[in-house]
């Protein structure tokens, strides 16, 4: 059954984009120049695929590659600057150079860094290797701004990445990235997802129903992505593997209307031989206002909320879920539905796992698993907070020395109804920083007239961009210091923006009858920064040196000291009818805590306390302190923990729950558990036979529902 509806004439209703034209070559010397687009095909690994890895010596790319290369992996070789000789009977090479001359690989695994992420990958694309998987974390987002002005220029090379879990072919026994092998299993149902976690739930749903996967492609949580769901959707459609097409999406960006888009197209195109895609959006009961996890879960002006988009793919005709467990039956009905065999697909996946032996992913012995403190992290800081907001008090202070350069005075009073939205910041489609402008702040026709006028990061907007800007805001017939102004202050404010690692700089402002010049409103000023360019490379000190941590709340301060993002939800008002939050929630991953949040919301009318992502960094510890810091709110009458262990070891998570229930005064409280995925067994075990009292549960539905039971108790 639908859960939302909206009409299709809504798809019109986005912010439009005006994506920029290369404007030059970078790196390659080869005569025929295409365009990044012509890059997908090269998401096709499988067998043939020639892989090396940057970083190649490092604790975690060694790892890595050993459990790679017993899945199958073809990997030639790798780098690591200064190194040559040997590693793990591999060839070593100091460089790139050389590597492409003597293993003429076909894809990178860039294991390195965040602070020297961006130069390798940038090194990757200069070498013209066709597949660039970068998985580190805590990239700063003008590092790969500055990436993506260069890829747009080639097509040669394809990024995946970055802050993904990589990409992954079962069917060919080909992992690049760190995905939990275990749950994996060769088939035909293509997978794209924002979030790590989410699609390893929807993996092993997926493994559980016998379809398997042909190939899975994590496009990473991150403000932009170097392959979105539209680039995946274009490979599995040509893929002959590939019977049947899922996508894993989240609040933040326009990737899942762009999706929806293309399925409307496709579907036109294709008629009743469309392949089947099934679909959820994490986030619809997110906090307003808040990153939950991702660096690019946050809703900006004029983008839709996650509840909107997940009826803008259904109305585009995808099949939507509410929690990923449902995925494997929805898929097989759906397969069914298209007039395809049923049996036969699952047949042949069958055969394929036979072949290589992984029949499911409770039958292969996992090695040890890779926990998220295994990702590439810098040594910054363990705070996971992805953006720094200065309120309206704040914004004058770094902002008023662009202002000057624009000749635009700053007003504290609000903006006239007749003031204009003008701004600069991430078009996520086009990856790239554009222009947002809009004629009008009004609320209701700020989201449907903002428009986005992508530009080139280094080369800043040109005057054709600026002049289509001006336009849209229809001011043709303003005043000439008005429109000079304008001018003056976008290209101050671009400055600004790539100066200080802005992710956002915006504001209202108006026209002076008396003098045709502008003012800026203060009131309405929006500045939001990337932390990562401050925890990674110690760049921008002076802007982040004017966080307010007295200002916050002190449990999620205490998180983030541990490297848990906690996030305290509100209560309605004393007058609303609303239930009252009174479930704690203790989950693995961001995109999993979004949607126990929506599916506890939304399947069994509960709700939740907080939102907590212990990350893959989950330790005993780690777990224990998300006890403490749930157990501070009074409202709380019964604590969920929902892991699935695809970094996270079931099995020590357990532990941290007993080691929990004897250090931490739980008041008696309720804990209902669902441990799935790694070391499962294990972790149900320790549950089971604790003698505490806990209650365990195999599916999310059943302990779901138990937990709302006890909350209402």
């Amino acid at each position: 059954m639908a859960l939302f509806r909206r009409s299709p004439a809504s798809l019109a209703l986005r912010p439009r984009s005006t994506v920029p034209v290369a404007s030059r070559r970078t790196f390659s010397a080869s005569r025929t120049r295409c365009g990044y687009d012509d890059t997908v095909q090269n998401l096709r690994i499988g067998k043939h695929t020639r892989v090396i890895y940057q970083g190649f010596t490092g604790r975690v790319a060694t790892g890595n590659a050993k459990d790679s290369l017993a899945y199958g992996t073809n990997i030639v070789g790798g780098v690591t600057p200064g190194k040559e000789g040997e590693h793990l009977g591999l060839p070593l090479l100091p460089n790139l150079r050389k590597a492409k001359e003597q293993l003429k690989p076909d894809a990178t695994a860039v294991f390195v860094a965040a602070p020297q992420c961006g130069k390798a990958i940038e090194e990757a694309i200069e070498a013209e290797i066709g597949l660039i998987v970068s998985v580190a974390e805590h990239i700063p987002l003008h590092d790969m701004m500055r990436v993506f002005s260069i890829l747009r220029t080639q097509s040669k090379s394809r990024l995946v990445g970055a802050n993904a879990p990589g990409i992954i072919s079962p069917i060919g026994s080909c992992r690049i990235g760190f995905q939990p092998l275990p749950t994996f299993a060769p088939g035909h149902i293509g997978i794209v997802a924002k979030s790590g976690t989410l699609s390893y739930e929807t993996v092993a749903s997926i493994t559980r129903s016998g379809l398997g996967q042909s190939l899975c492609i994590g496009m990473g949580g991150d403000i932009i992505a170097g392959t979105n769901m539209v680039d995946a959707l274009r490979v599995f459609e040509s893929d002959p593997e590939t019977a049947g097409i899922v996508l894993v999406g989240e609040v933040g960006g326009r990737a899942e209307e762009d999706a929806a888009d293309w399925i409307v197209d496709y579907r036109k195109r294709v008629g009743e031989k469309a392949k089947p895609i099934a679909a959820l959006v994490g986030g619809i009961v997110a906090p307003e206002g808040r990153i939950t996890g991702h660096a690019g879960a946050w809703r900006g002006v004029g983008e839709r909320t996650a509840k909107e988009k997940y009826a803008v793919l259904e109305a585009a005709g995808a099949t939507m879920v509410q929690h990923p467990e449902d995925f494997g039956g929805v898929m097989k009905t759906l397969l069914s539905q298209s007039g395809r065999d049923v049996g036969k697909i699952v047949g042949n996946a069958q055969k394929q796992q036979q072949k290589r032996g992984y029949h499911t992913m409770r039958r292969r012995p996992a090695a040890a698993p890779y926990r998220q403190e295994s990702r590439i992290t810098s040594n910054a800081s363990k705070e996971q907070r992805r953006g720094l907001l200065l309120g309206p008090d704040q914004a004058p202070a770094p902002l008023e020395p662009y202002l000057g350069q624009a000749g635009v005075s700053l007003s504290d009073t609000e903006a006239p109804e007749d003031a204009f939205h003008l701004g600069v910041t991430v078009d996520r489609t086009a990856r790239s920083p554009c222009l947002a402008v809009s004629p009008s702040t009004q609320p209701s026709q700020l989201s449907q007239r903002l428009r986005h006028f992508p530009y080139d990061w280094r080369q800043g907007p040109t005057d054709a961009t600026i002049k289509s800007a001006i336009a849209h805001m229809q001011l043709d017939a303003a005043p000439p210091a008005a429109r000079a102004q304008t001018t003056a202050l976008l290209r101050a404010l671009a400055k600004m923006y790539t100066d200080k690692e802005a992710v956002t700089l915006s504001a209202s402002v108006s026209i002076t009858p008396s003098s045709g010049t502008l003012t800026l409103h203060q009131p309405t000023l929006h500045l939001q920064f990337d932390d990562a360019a401050f925890r990674s490379c110690n760049r921008q000190e002076d802007i982040h040196s004017l966080r307010r941590k007295n200002l916050e709340d002190p449990a999620e301060l205490e998180a983030e000291t541990h490297g848990i993002v906690f996030l305290t939800l509100p209560s309605p008002a004393a007058s609303s009818t609303a239930a009252q939050p009174n479930i704690g929630t203790l989950v693995n991953g961001a995109g999993l805590a979004m949607n126990t949040l929506d599916a506890l919301a939304l399947q069994h009318s509960g709700t939740a306390t907080n939102f907590l992502d212990t990350g893959g960094k989950a330790t005993a510890a780690t777990v224990k302190k998300s006890f403490e810091l749930i157990l501070q709110d009074p409202r709380v009458k019964v604590i969920f923990v929902n892991i699935f262990g695809g970094l996270t070891d079931g099995g020590m998570v357990a532990e941290g729950i007993l080691l929990a229930f004897r250090e931490v005064d739980m008041r008696g409280l309720p804990v209902v558990v669902r441990i799935r995925g790694t070391n499962e067994g294990k972790g149900q075990r320790v549950i089971a036979e604790s003698g505490l009292g806990l209650e365990a549960f195999d599916g999310f539905a059943e302990a779901a529902g138990r937990v709302v039971e006890l909350a209402n108790r």
